[in-house]
């Protein structure tokens, strides 16, 4: 079986947990993060048209986009040390929830966290990427919650 468990800053620990869970020993594990190219994007552009083009080691693009590659490596390596057992590590760059689809092509399970508003039971705990990847995910998705998922009654009431 081949797994893919989606890492993200705030929700990354309850996907490695389930993972251990429900992913059968001997499965393929990758352990995903996506880097959004948007901020690092912007910062080169507004750069560029602020500051001219001399100068590189002063484009704050690039210092985002390192920040950035460090950081996923940090969490991908925490990652693996909380699955505990063999793993693929893989990042990617670009829009997210096309990275994640593209990402869980050959996966026989998708792992994902929830995302949004997380107090209360229904469609708005889930955020836009993650809505998206749930939507177009090309295998089944195991979606957790990040923590104890609300009360029952968080349900909003019935429409009149």
């Amino acid at each position: 079986m081949s797994v893919v468990v989606w890492l993200n800053e705030g929700t990354w620990e309850a996907c490695v947990d389930a993972a251990r869970s429900f992913a059968p020993s001997g499965s393929d594990v990758v352990l995903l993060h996506v880097t959004a190219d948007e901020v690092a994007a912007a910062a080169h552009g507004a750069y560029l048209g602020l500051m001219g083009r001399g100068h590189r080691e002063r484009d704050p693009g690039a210092r985002l986009q390192a920040m950035a590659a460090r950081a996923a490596s940090e969490l991908l390596d925490a990652a693996a040390a909380r699955l505990g057992r063999a793993a693929t590590r893989v990042e990617r760059h670009g829009r997210v929830e096309r990275e994640v689809v593209q990402s869980a092509v050959s996966a026989e399970l998708l792992i994902v966290a929830r995302d949004g508003d997380r107090r209360r039971l229904g469609p708005h705990s889930l955020g836009p990427a993650t809505r998206f990847v749930v939507d177009h995910a090309p295998c089944p998705v195991l979606l957790v919650w990040p923590e104890r998922a609300p009360d029952i009654e968080s349900i909003p009431p019935r429409p009149h």
